[in-house]
């Protein structure tokens, strides 16, 4: 949980048999991040359960300590120090200020943070991504890096950080060029162009209409006779 200096030993033994699983597949890591204090960490394509140990992999031998978002539920005992301990950040989504809104105080409040985000959200997405991974670099002021992985190979790899223009459908055109520059044989980044060309419409969640919205004072009764 925050504040401790120590993880437990059952996230210790996590993390290094998730690292001997990348050694043992013979997976390679093209390039590293560059050196940020923060940013949000996006990868994709997520099409294989061992797109996540080559991730996991990966970062460990950057030595980047990734953090996720969990629903606050998860962290209860007794798996709240392990919880925290593998990176773990709880969020309420019926917080009054917002889901978004709510991630990126954590954001702001961390020294350093580098907060992975998967915006297909499945094995089975049709290749569009949700915004929420956006909204939250924008709100907080950090960049995203984009990280690709390709399991049929066993190389992974970063892109340079991208600064939120304020352009949602510029900036995912910037990424979805990068993903093709990679992975030119993956459809799902011929349908994430599109959507920066605004031909296909961007999925709803989990951005919600309120999860933006700030906190507002109760309206008031209405007057009585």
């Amino acid at each position: 949980m925050p504040g401790r200096s120590e993880p437990s030993l059952l996230s210790r033994f996590v993390w290094w048999a998730l690292f001997r699983l990348y050694r043992w597949k013979g997976f390679h890591l093209e390039n590293h991040v560059q050196k940020l204090d923060k940013f949000i960490l996006v990868g994709a394509p997520h099409t294989s359960n061992w797109d996540f140990i080559l991730f996991a992999g990966a970062v460990q031998e950057m030595g980047v300590k990734p953090s996720f978002i969990g629903k606050h539920t998860l962290f209860r005992w007794p798996m709240t120090r392990f919880m925290y301990d593998m990176g773990g950040m709880p969020i309420q989504r019926s917080s009054p200020r917002g889901y978004v809104n709510a991630v990126v105080d954590q954001v702001n409040a961390a020294e350093k943070i580098a907060l992975v985000i998967a915006p297909e959200g499945s094995r089975g997405s049709d290749g569009r991504w949700r915004s929420g991974f956006y909204h939250i670099a924008s709100g907080a002021g950090v960049p995203i890096v984009p990280a690709w992985v390709n399991t049929a190979t066993g190389k992974a790899g970063f892109g340079d950080p991208i600064y939120p223009s304020g352009d949602f459908h510029a900036d995912l055109g910037r990424i979805a060029e990068f993903y093709r520059s990679k992975l030119p044989d993956c459809d799902r980044f011929d349908v994430l162009a599109e959507q920066a060309r605004g031909e296909v419409a961007t999925p709803s969640r989990p951005v919600e209409p309120d999860m933006l919205a700030p906190e507002q004072d109760p309206a008031p009764d209405p007057p009585h006779d």
